[in-house]
C-alpha cells in the first residue's frame, strides 16, 4: 500500500512537472507527452484537469490560456478515451469559459471541437455548445483558424447530431448566418458553403431567414478569386464558383432573389460574370420550377438573344429550360408553350448542329432530342430537316465518333415519336447509303466504302425502334447480309457488323410481341438458310460464302437467334420449334427461305465438318426457349448432340454440342428422362476420359454439364464437380480442368444465362465454393509437385468470383495458398490471384499485415513481369498497401520506392501511370496529414 502511494505521488509529481514546463516553458512538447501518458493509461483525463488547476484559475488571461490550450491538445488526440459523464463535466466547463478573455477564446474553442467528435456526448449539449457559441463569440473577431475551428464544430454536429439541431428550428440557421456574414478566407467559405448546402439539402428549417441566408452567400457571386503563387493550400477559383453554385441553386426558395441578379450579370461587361451566370442558371433549370421561373423567363430570354459568345453555355442553359418544360407539361393543352420562341430556338440549335465544335454539336443533338419529344412543337418539314442534320453526323470522321453515335441514339429516340417521318426520308438514304459502293465491294477496290458502311449499319440499327420502321430496316439489313454471303470479296468484319445490328434491332423487338415475332419468322429463317448454304460444297467457288461457317461470324449469328428467340410467346415458340429441330435432325428445309440446296443437310448424320458446325445455331435456339415451351422429340435430340459432342476432330462443332446439351439439361425437369439423360452423359465422359483421340472433347462435355447442374443445385452436381478435381492431376487435362473453374464461375453470354431462362439458384457461387474449398485445398496438398499450380489456378479462379463478405472469415486460412499463387508462372494464376488480394488489402487490413514481408516482395517482383496486365494489377496492390497500418509499412518505405523506380520507365503508358500513383503515395507514408 506504501509503495502504490508512493508510486501515484511520483506520477502525480511528473505530471505537474510537466505542466508547468508547458505554462512557464512555453513550450509544446510536454502536450503531445501528457497525451501519449492518457492513451497508454498512466494518466487520466481527470488527472490533467487537477494538475491544471491553479493554471485555469490563474488570474492572468495568458496564463489560463496556456492551460486551457494544454488540455484541448490532450484532448484532441485523447477524445475516443471519454467517458460519457467526463464528457459532460468537460462541455459544462468549456461552454463556461466562452464568457473569458478573448485571448482564452481559441483555446476554448479547439476543446469544444475536441468534443465535438465524442461518441458519447450525451443529447442536448450539442445545442447547448452552439447556443454559447452563436451567444458569447463574435467569430468574425477572430483569426482564420479559430473561425475555422468554430465551421469544423458546426459541421461535426451537424453530421452526428441532425434531429438536436433541428430542434433548434430557424434559430439554428440565424446563429449560422451571424457566424459567417463577412467571411473573407476562401479556406473557410468552401466549409460554409456546404454547411448553407447542407442545412438547405437537408431540410433543416430556414423559417424567415431564407433571404438573410441568400444575402450572406450571394454576395460573393460572382466569385472573383486568384490564388496566390505557391498557394500550399491549392484552392482555387473553381472550386468556389461550383461550392457556391451548388449552394445558390439548391432550393427554389431563392429563385426570387437569384434570378434578377442572374439577368443583371448576364447583361454586364465582365465576362467571366456572364459566364458564371449563364452556368448558375443552367444548373438552377434542374431545380427550380415552373411557378418560379415563369414570372422571369420574358427578362431571361432577352438577355439570352442579346449574347453572342460562349454559345455551348447558353445552349446548355437552353437545354435546361426545353427539360423543364418537358417535365412540367401543358397547362392549357390547347396551347403549345414553345411556340412563340420556336424560330430562334430552332435557329440556334441548327447553327449548333453545323457547327465545326464536336462539343457544340453534342449540345445541339440533345437539344433537338428534346425539342422533337415536345407535342406538336415541329413540323413535318423541321423534323425532315432534323433527319437531314442527324444523317450527316452519322457520317462524321473516327475523331468525331461521339457525336455520330450521339446522333444515331437521337435517331432512336426521334423515330419512335415520328415513325413516318424517319420512314419515308431517313431510311431510304441509308438504304441507298449501302447500296452505294456494291461494285467496289464486289471488285475489291473499294475499302474507303466499308467505314461508311458500317456506320450505316450501325444507324439503321439504331433507328429501328418503332414497329413499323422495323418491317422497312429489317429486310434492308437481311438483304444486305445476301449481298456480302455472295460477293467474291467480302470479309468477316462487315458480316460481324450486320450481325451486330441485327441483334440491336432484335433486343429493340423483344417489348413489342408483334415485332418480336416478325423480326423472328423473318432474320431467322434467312440467317439459317444463308448458314446451311455456306456448308453446302460448291463445285468450282470451294470458298464462296464459307466465311459464314467462321467461329466469329457464327458467335455473331448465335447472338442474333438467342435475342430474338427469349421472349416468344410459349405459342409462338412452339411453332417455330416445330420447324427448326426437324431442320436439324431430319434435313426437313421448308422452313428456309433458300431452300434449293445441291444435297441434303443432316448434320447429325453426315460426316461434313462444315454442317456440324451449325449445330452452334441449333444452340443458340433451343437453349434460349421459355422452359415451359416442349421440344420434340428430345430423346432422340439428345442422343445426337451427346454422340457429336465425344466423336468428332472438331472441337468447335464438340463444344457447341455439349453445350446445347447442358442449356436443355439445365432446364428439364427433375424426373426420370432427366436421370436418363445424366447416366447416358455420364457413361459417354468415362469412355471419353479413357486413354484415346477423344479425351479433349469428353472433358469439355464434363465441364458443360457440371455447370448445368451447379446452377441448378441438382444433388449429382457434387460428385461431377469431384470428377472435375480429379482430372486437376491429369498431366495432360490438368490446366483445362484448372480453367474451367473460371467457366464455372462465370456468366456465359451464349448459354446457361438468365436472359435465356436458365434454372439459376441464388448464391450458386457461394455454395459452389463451401462444397468445393476444402476439397481442392487437400487436394493442393497431396498433389505432385508439377500439378500443384492447376490447383492453385483453379483455387484463385473460384476465389475472384466470390463476394468480400464471403471470402473474409476464409482468409486466415486461404490466405498462405494466395501467397504461393503469386509465386506461379502462369500469368492467368498471377493476375487472378492479385485481383483477389488486391480488395483484401482496404477490408482486412490486420490478417494482411501479418504478411507484409512476403507481400511488398512479392507484388515488387511482379511489377517487372513480362505480362503488363500483371504489372498494372501488381501495382495496384502495392498502392493498396499503403491502406495497411502505417507503422507496419515504414520500415519497407524506403526499399519500396527505389524499387518503383524501374516502372516509372516502363513502355507502356497505363503502366507508368500505375508507377506514379503507387509510387506517390508510398513518397506521402507517415508524413502529417496523409
Amino acid at each position: 500500500m506504501a509503495a502504490a502511494a508512493e508510486e501515484a505521488l511520483t506520477s502525480a509529481g511528473a505530471l505537474g512537472g510537466l505542466v508547468q514546463d508547458y505554462v512557464v516553458g512555453q513550450q509544446d512538447g510536454p502536450a503531445a507527452e501528457v497525451a501519449a501518458d492518457v492513451k497508454s493509461g498512466r494518466y487520466t483525463v481527470l488527472q490533467v484537469v487537477e494538475a491544471l488547476g491553479s493554471c485555469l484559475e490563474n488570474p492572468e488571461p495568458r496564463t489560463r490560456g496556456r492551460g486551457i490550450q494544454l488540455l484541448s491538445q490532450v484532448l484532441l488526440q485523447c477524445h475516443p478515451l471519454l467517458l460519457e459523464k467526463e464528457v459532460v463535466h468537460l462541455t459544462l466547463f468549456y461552454e463556461n469559459q466562452l464568457k473569458d478573455h478573448h485571448l482564452v477564446i481559441p483555446s476554448v474553442l479547439q476543446g469544444l471541437r475536441a468534443l465535438s467528435m465524442c461518441d458519447v456526448l450525451p443529447p442536448g449539449l450539442a445545442v447547448s455548445v452552439l447556443k454559447a457559441i452563436f451567444q458569447e463569440v463574435h467569430v468574425q473577431s477572430l483569426t482564420q483558424m479559430d473561425r475555422h475551428t468554430v465551421y469544423s464544430i458546426i459541421t461535426n454536429f451537424m453530421r452526428t447530431r441532425e434531429e438536436e439541431l433541428k430542434g433548434l428550428g430557424a434559430d439554428f440557421t440565424f446563429g449560422f448566418i451571424q457566424v459567417m456574414d463577412g467571411e473573407k478566407d476562401p479556406r473557410n467559405l468552401l466549409v460554409a458553403f456546404r454547411i448553407v448546402y447542407d442545412l438547405i439539402s437537408k431540410d433543416y428549417s430556414l423559417g424567415p431567414f431564407v433571404e438573410e441566408l441568400f444575402e450572406v452567400t450571394s454576395c460573393y457571386f460572382p466569385v472573383d478569386f486568384t490564388p496566390p503563387p505557391n498557394d500550399p493550400h491549392g484552392i482555387q477559383r473553381e472550386d468556389l464558383i461550383l461550392s457556391l453554385r451548388a449552394v445558390l441553386a439548391s432550393t427554389p426558395r431563392f429563385a426570387e432573389f437569384l434570378l434578377p441578379l442572374l439577368i443583371e450579370k448576364v447583361d454586364s461587361e465582365m465576362l467571366s460574370a456572364k459566364l458564371d451566370s449563364l452556368q448558375t442558371l443552367n444548373a438552377c433549370c434542374a431545380v427550380y420550377g415552373q411557378k418560379e421561373l415563369k414570372d422571369f423567363l420574358p427578362s431571361l430570354w432577352a438577355s439570352i438573344r442579346r449574347e453572342s459568345s460562349q454559345r455551348r453555355t447558353i445552349l446548355e442553359m437552353l437545354l435546361g429550360f426545353l427539360k423543364l418544360q418537358q417535365k412540367w407539361g401543358n397547362e392549357d393543352k390547347d396551347e403549345i408553350p414553345l411556340s412563340g420562341f420556336k424560330a430562334p430556338i430552332c435557329s440556334l440549335v441548327s447553327l449548333a448542329l453545323t457547327d465545326p465544335s464536336t462539343q457544340l454539336q453534342l449540345v445541339g443533338i440533345r437539344a433537338l432530342t428534346v425539342l422533337g419529344a415536345q407535342p406538336g412543337l415541329l413540323s413535318t418539314e423541321d423534323l425532315e430537316l432534323a433527319a437531314d442534320h442527324l444523317y450527316r453526323l452519322s457520317f462524321l470522321k473516327e475523331d468525331s465518333q461521339s457525336c455520330s453515335l450521339a446522333a444515331m441514339e437521337a435517331s432512336g429516340t426521334l423515330a419512335t415519336l415520328y415513325p413516318t417521318v424517319f420512314i419515308s426520308h431517313l431510311v431510304p438514304r441509308l438504304a441507298a447509303e449501302l447500296r452505294t459502293g456494291d461494285t467496289e465491294l464486289a471488285s475489291g477496290e473499294g475499302p474507303s466504302y466499308q467505314a461508311r458502311r458500317l456506320r450505316c449499319l450501325q444507324a439503321l440499327a439504331a433507328v429501328s425502334t418503332h414497329p413499323s420502321i422495323v418491317r422497312e430496316t429489317l429486310p434492308v439489313l437481311l438483304q444486305h447480309l445476301r449481298r456480302v454471303h455472295r460477293g467474291n470479296n467480302a470479309d468477316s468484319i462487315e458480316v460481324i457488323a450486320v450481325c451486330r445490328s441485327l441483334h440491336l434491332v432484335a433486343g429493340q423487338c423483344q417489348q413489342e410481341p408483334e415485332s418480336c415475332w416478325y423480326f423472328h419468322q423473318t432474320a431467322i429463317p434467312c440467317l439459317l438458310g444463308l448458314a446451311v448454304q455456306a456448308s453446302m460444297p460448291e463445285k468450282g467457288l470451294p470458298n464462296l460464302g464459307k466465311l459464314l461457317l467462321e467461329e466469329e461470324v457464327l458467335a455473331a449469328m448465335v447472338s442474333v437467334i438467342s435475342t430474338a428467340s427469349t421472349h416468344l410467346s410459349p405459342e409462338l415458340a412452339a411453332r417455330s420449334v416445330a420447324l427448326i429441330v426437324p431442320l436439324f435432325l431430319d434435313g426437313d428445309v421448308s422452313l428456309l427461305s433458300e431452300n434449293s440446296f445441291p444435297s441434303k443437310f443432316l448434320p447429325f448424320q453426315n460426316s461434313s465438318s462444315e454442317q456440324k458446325r451449325l449445330v452452334a445455331l441449333l444452340m443458340a435456339f433451343v437453349c434460349s426457349l421459355p422452359r415451359n415451351v416442349e421440344i420434340p422429340r428430345l430423346d432422340r435430340l439428345m442422343q445426337e448432340l451427346l454422340t457429336l459432342s465425344c466423336h468428332h476432330d472438331g472441337l468447335f462443332s464438340c463444344t457447341a454440342a455439349a453445350k446445347c446439351f447442358a442449356g436443355l439439361l439445365n432446364k428439364h425437369p427433375a424426373g426420370q428422362q432427366l436421370d436418363e439423360f445424366l447416366q447416358k452423359a455420364m457413361e459417354k465422359v468415362e469412355a471419353g476420359l479413357n486413354p484415346g483421340p477423344y479425351r479433349t472433347q469428353a472433358f469439355t462435355l464434363l465441364l458443360w454439364v457440371t455447370k448445368a447442374l451447379v446452377l441448378r443445385y441438382h444433388p449429382l452436381s457434387s460428385c461431377l464437380t469431384e470428377r472435375l478435381m480429379g482430372l486437376l492431376s491429369d498431366t495432360e487435362l490438368g490446366p483445362a480442368a484448372a480453367d474451367g473453374f473460371s467457366l464455372l464461375m462465370a456468366d456465359c453470354p451464349d448459354v446457361l444465362h438468365r436472359a435465356g431462362h436458365a434454372e439459376i439458384r441464388i448464391m450458386f457461387r457461394q455454395r459452389f465454393f463451401t462444397d468445393s474449398m476444402p476439397a481442392l485445398v487437400q487436394g493442393f496438398h497431396a498433389a505432385h509437385q508439377n500439378v500443384k499450380p492447376n490447383y492453385l489456378k483453379g483455387l484463385s479462379h473460384v476465389l475472384n468470383s466470390l463476394p468480400k463478405s464471403v471470402l473474409l472469415p476464409e482468409l486466415p486460412t486461404l490466405l498462405s495458398l494466395l501467397l504461393e499463387a503469386l509465386s506461379c508462372t502462369d500469368s492467368v494464376v498471377q493476375l487472378s490471384t492479385l485481383s483477389c488480394l488486391q480488395p483484401l488489402l482496404l477490408d482486412a487490413p490486420q490478417v494482411m499485415s501479418l504478411h507484409i514481408d512476403t507481400l511488398i516482395t512479392k507484388f515488387l517482383n511482379l511489377s517487372c513481369s513480362p505480362s503488363m496486365a500483371v504489372r498494372i494489377a501488381a501495382l495496384q496492390c502495392i498502392y493498396a498497401l499503403t491502406r495497411l497500418p502505417t507503422p507496419v509499412l515504414l520500415p519497407y518505405k524506403m526499399q519500396v520506392i527505389r524499387a518503383l523506380a524501374k516502372p516509372l520507365d516502363d513502355k507502356k503508358r497505363l503502366v507508368r501511370r500505375e508507377a506514379v500513383t503507387a509510387r506517390g503515395a508510398w513518397f506521402l507514408l507517415g508524413s502529417p496529414g496523409s
